[in-house]
């Protein structure tokens, strides 16, 4: 196991910013956005005008950080930005020349996202209430599922739907979303779903002294076996800061939290580890991440540090 504690960040987050690049000389606001992005070091990206949030590697941190995202709302305009600092930028084909097209295109961009928005929340509303329906309707978990059994993992908080293991997901006390494993291991979770800023819980929070923060739930049910601390499964890579920011809010100021970062060592970039360190340097927490006895295998996180050394504590 390899641990660090990481050092205050540089004095907190930078102001949010907005700007307008002018794109005079492009027929396409995917070309247009091309080149803005290379202006900031952001090459090589296939560029997709679909009005979806795309991600990319912010160039001034760790490979695979995925921290800068675009979207074109618009076929004359484009907007990207960096979640790590809060910049945003915003790419027309209107051009200096006609101000009056920007400012048209600009409102146009900021009520396409609005739109999506809405019909984002509505989609979350109404996998939420399917989620509670079947978890409702669910049973306990058998402590004898193949992937219970294949993970050495107690069931803790999970419940079960024929053979379907159904993990929850909270946010702000609300049951919001499910991940469904099946014998085989596969993991779906529920379309539509909000997954950004819910996470499944092993343990309790209330009385801890300090509390692990990592990516799925057989990562968490293996660390709380192995500390019985509280172990926060935020699902994700992309998720863990976002949550790191949520204990740290919610948590009183005494509680330590260790963010168990998967260790992608086979990955190029590890993204397991730079979101951890990411996500451990922002809320001035604990990082850690196994390191494995094994050689070439395909290890990546707490759960399979405790299988592969045959049920040693972590």
């Amino acid at each position: 196991m390899r641990a660090e504690t990481t050092a205050p960040g540089r004095g907190g987050r930078a102001p949010w910013k907005t700007s307008l690049d002018r794109a005079r000389h492009h027929h396409s606001i995917e070309s247009a956005l091309m080149d803005a992005l290379a202006t900031r070091g952001v090459t090589g990206l296939a560029i997709f005008a679909d009005g979806e949030v795309h991600r990319f590697d912010a160039p001034d941190k760790r490979q695979g950080n995925l921290a800068g995202w675009y979207v074109c709302p618009t076929p004359e305009v484009a907007i990207y930005g960096y979640w790590h600092t809060g910049e945003q930028q915003t790419v027309s084909l209107a051009g200096e020349h006609d101000p009056i097209a920007a400012e048209k295109a600009r409102q146009d961009a900021e009520r396409a996202r609005r739109k999506r928005d809405a019909q984002r929340q509505r989609g979350h509303a109404q996998a939420a209430k399917r989620a509670r329906r079947l978890w409702a309707s669910a049973q306990p978990a058998d402590h004898h599922h193949p992937y219970l059994r294949d993970k050495g993992a107690w069931p803790y908080n999970l419940r079960q739907q024929g053979e379907v293991l159904l993990v929850p997901l909270f946010c702000a006390g609300a049951l919001v979303n499910l991940q469904r494993i099946h014998p085989d291991g596969g993991k779906r979770f529920m379309p539509r779903a909000r997954l950004k800023g819910a996470a499944s819980l092993v343990g309790r929070l209330a009385g801890a002294s300090r509390v692990y923060l990592c990516e799925g739930w057989a990562t968490a049910a293996t660390l709380h076996e192995a500390t019985t601390c509280p172990v926060v499964a935020a699902m994700t890579a992309n998720n863990l800061a976002t949550m790191g920011r949520v204990l740290r809010q919610r948590l009183p100021t005494g509680v330590a939290i260790t963010v168990a970062a998967d260790n992608d060592q086979h990955t190029e970039g590890n993204p397991g580890i730079a979101a951890g360190r990411a996500a451990a340097q922002e809320i001035h927490a604990d990082l850690t991440w196994p390191c494995f006895p094994c050689i070439d295998c395909a290890c990546s996180d707490f759960n399979d540090l405790a299988r592969c050394r045959q049920g040693v504590a972590v």
